[in-house]
């Protein structure tokens, strides 16, 4: 019992002393509050006397109202200083932004400059390109006019650049200009294929060769008399040069003739025969499949010959064709002007 009576007693101390120290920290907080209300509203007065000492003007005030005063003055400063210096960050953010959209604006009158002359090329291209396969089209344009109006970089009503309305119209193109090139391409392998079907290549290989006689009628330098040449006489003044086939077909013809010498004729598609004479040497049997290009013979002089030259006839059907109208392909560097 002892033992719990001196814990009450311990307990009841510790309380006092608490309630104690509570009342006397109040006590001087209210003091101090109480101090610096009577600092804070304690009143000067501020007295102002003119020149003309006829009235005199006082101010009252507190020091409250100067700490209020001298805040608000810090306030504004500090206001005007974070604006101009916001104000200044701004600006510099303006000017290169400006500086960005010119280049920008640059750059896209260049694209839209650059689009426009795509868009004329391939017009340009389509038009090329129908006039060869067939009828002429006119392909519309909505960029015709002045250039600089229609680069100028203002937004059209429905909010695009006319560079990307350009680029639309160009892609729209496309389809088309690969429909004509897959025409020209049919075109030119059909006309590639015809040019080895029928005689258009120079007889003799490499080019060489000038004409020495021309289809037609000329006179013969044996009797002297005016008569039809059926072909065209190929000089070039030595024996052995290779003679080609002017077009795929197939020999039907091997033979030896007191005026032709040796020769040999190939019949090729859609009824064109063509006879090689005076050769040295055939190169060929009969029946053999030749194209285009494979030498047949060689040049020589054999038969009603001057000299070694190649006699070259073609033939469509059975009528004789002057065969320099059908000769398409040689070296530029041994053709002749008739």
């Amino acid at each position: 019992m002892a033992q719990i009576h001196e814990y009450k007693r311990l307990e009841n101390s510790i309380v006092t002393k608490v309630k104690n120290a509570v009342v006397a920290v109040g006590n001087g907080l209210r003091t101090a509050l109480l101090a610096a209300g009577r600092f804070l509203t304690h009143r000067y007065t501020v007295v102002f006397v003119p020149h003309s000492e006829k009235k005199v003007y006082n101010l009252h005030i507190t020091v409250l109202s100067l700490i209020c005063f001298f805040i608000i003055t810090a306030g504004v400063i500090g206001a005007f200083f974070w604006y101009g210096t916001t104000h200044n960050a701004t600006q510099t953010v303006i000017t290169g932004t400006d500086s960005r959209v010119a280049q920008l604006q640059g750059s896209l009158e260049q694209v839209d400059y650059e689009a426009q002359q795509l868009i004329q090329a391939v017009q340009g291209l389509l038009s090329n390109f129908h006039g060869a396969i067939g009828p002429d089209t006119n392909i519309r344009s909505s960029f015709s006019g002045d250039l600089g109006s229609s680069s100028s970089i203002r937004e059209t009503p429905e909010g695009e650049l006319p560079v990307v309305d350009k680029l639309r119209e160009l892609t729209a193109y496309l389809p088309t200009l690969e429909d004509s090139i897959r025409d020209m391409g049919g075109i030119i392998r059909s006309q590639s294929t015809l040019l080895t079907d029928i005689p258009s290549a120079w007889p003799i290989q490499g080019g060489v060769g000038r004409i020495s006689m021309y289809f037609g009628n000329t006179i013969n330098p044996f009797t002297g008399q005016y008569h039809l040449h059926r072909g065209i006489d190929i000089s070039t003044g030595r024996y052995g040069d290779p003679i080609i086939a002017t077009a795929n077909g197939t020999v039907v013809t091997m033979d030896y003739a007191s005026d032709y010498g040796i020769y040999i004729i190939i019949r090729h598609k859609h009824g064109y025969f063509t006879r090689y004479a005076h050769m040295l040497r055939n190169n060929v049997r009969l029946g053999q499949q030749v194209q285009q290009g494979d030498v047949i013979g060689f040049v020589g002089s054999t038969g009603l010959s001057t000299g070694p030259h190649l006699h070259y006839e073609v033939q469509l059907g059975s009528d004789l064709v002057d065969p320099y109208s059908h000769i398409f392909t040689r070296s530029s560097a041994s053709r002749t002007g008739r």
